[in-house]
């Protein structure tokens, strides 16, 4: 009777360790999921603020862009300040094809200046920050480029200011 009872506790505690072990698996996946997403908002939030304090500066400049052909449809917003730089905000753009990228520029004085680069989801929307750039901005451009971007503007424009 004893070794039966004895037998009986041993397997209850193995199997509730077992159960332990599979719960303490899915909550640490969860709470490594949910640590995550709190990153990711709370790095929204401060674009956010970022945004709000442009806005609130009667220097910053709103530049709209227009799509060309053959994404016409495609627009976006540039929030600019020369001292603080900016951001780019896009609409309706398609996604680039593998091994390509979307590459933004900067006009001074007539001369293009690489402003990062930056894919958009697959709704085609897609927020970038620009970087001031130490100098007055005259225009801007976006252009599809092979991936990781390049020093001068190569391919098509896909939205130009109008």
């Amino acid at each position: 009777w004893r070794a039966w009872a004895v037998s009986a506790a041993a397997a209850a505690v193995i199997a509730g360790l077992g159960s332990t072990l599979v719960l303490t698996s899915r909550y640490e996946t969860r709470l490594a999921e949910l640590t995550g997403e709190v990153a990711r908002l709370r790095a929204e939030r401060v674009q956010a603020q970022l945004v709000l304090d442009l806005l609130g500066d009667p220097a910053t400049r709103l530049v709209s862009l227009q799509g060309a052909e053959p994404r016409s449809e495609a627009v976006a917003r540039v929030i600019w300040h020369e001292t603080a730089g900016g951001f780019l905000i896009v609409a309706r753009l398609l996604p680039a094809q593998p091994g390509k990228t979307y590459e933004l520029w900067t006009f001074s004085a007539g001369r293009p200046s690489p402003a990062g680069v930056f894919n958009v989801d697959a709704s085609g929307a897609a927020t970038h920050r620009i970087a001031p750039t130490g100098g007055q901005v005259e225009g801007f451009a976006v252009t599809l480029e092979p991936a990781g971007g390049v020093p001068a503007p190569t391919g098509p424009i896909v939205l130009a200011a109008r």
